[in-house]
């Protein structure tokens, strides 16, 4: 088996030597780090030819978020943790639900600050937790291994699937080497690492690239945002209640004790707070308005009282 695992791993695209750092142990530090500073100006060209791919995937997750399901994030090692990072950033940002967005990884919480010895090989561990977080077809299933191969994700989206779950597939090996039955597979190819192997350099680079793409795309087509900026996000501290009012401010041109003012009569709701202030209208209507918008501030702005 471990012959096998090594025949496998020979031909990985992410597992070759980078021939630009064969020389890196008798480098300069300021040679080491302008040869990663280039090596990492590659990364957004190879996710530049995913955005494709990454258009579909952002579909399946608007269609799954406006029928009341969920982006599940599995992965392991640097994946894993990434998926863990993006998911719990979407509360504070878009102001969604903690279950809305989940990361899941493999070796649980502990391995988010300490590699689990074999949980990233545990193919009933990945199907066990897809069945314990209730996975069915109104979700979407995300899994992400920069090598494609990693076994505990490999069985947690094909059980999301037999689930009837929509899956999509974040790798950095070749397309053209893809060869699961996912809906979507997004795969820039950002070359060998320039320490061999160390998929969290420029393979994690890429894969957080996707993320951020994939959760704020959707969120944007769900109405989280007004023009450019963030309108569902929580005040869950002094920093965010200081941001909503200069939010307030920006979006309708009021000046500070006004903006402060309106966020405490709309509740902390900056969506309901700008309705108001750019129409008129009291904290009812402004809700009343933004639920006939379907979320959108835009369109709460011009729709009249009747929804017409």
């Amino acid at each position: 088996m471990s012959r096998d695992l090594s025949d496998v791993l020979a031909k990985l695209l992410t597992e070759q030597r980078n021939p630009a750092s064969t020389n890196l142990d008798n480098m300069s530090t300021g040679e080491i780090l302008r040869l990663l500073n280039a090596q990492d100006k590659l990364v957004p060209l190879a996710v530049e030819h995913e955005i494709p791919y990454i258009m579909q995937a952002v579909e399946l997750l608007v269609h799954s978020f406006r029928n009341g399901g969920r982006l599940l994030y599995f992965g392991a090692g640097t994946s894993g943790r990434l998926g863990v990072v993006d998911a719990s950033e979407c509360p504070p940002t878009f102001g969604t639900p903690p279950e809305q967005v989940v990361g899941v990884m493999a070796g649980g919480s502990a391995a988010m600050f300490r590699s689990q010895e074999g949980a990233e090989d545990n193919e009933e561990q990945g199907r066990r937790d897809v069945d314990a977080h209730h996975v069915g077809p109104l979700d979407t299933v995300c899994g992400i291994a920069a090598s494609r191969r990693t076994p505990y994700v490999v069985a947690a989206v094909g059980r999301a699937r037999e689930l009837g779950a929509k899956t999509i597939y974040v790798t950095t090996n070749p397309r053209s080497e893809f060869n699961l039955d996912v809906d979507v597979a997004i795969c820039p190819e950002v070359g060998p690492e320039v320490l061999m192997g160390s998929t969290r350099m420029k393979s994690g680079t890429a894969q957080k690239l996707v993320l951020n793409m994939l959760t704020t795309t959707a969120m944007v087509k769900l109405g989280k945002t007004y023009e450019n900026m963030m309108v569902d996000l929580q005040l869950t501290n002094q920093k965010l209640v200081e941001r909503s009012k200069r939010i307030l401010m920006m979006a309708t041109g009021v000046d500070y004790d006004t903006a402060a003012g309106y966020l405490e009569r709309a509740q902390g709701h900056v969506k309901s707070a700008i309705v108001m202030i750019k129409t008129g209208v009291d904290l009812d209507e402004a809700h009343a308005r933004i639920t006939r918008a379907e979320g959108f501030v835009r369109r709460a702005i011009t729709t009249d009282l009747t929804g017409s």
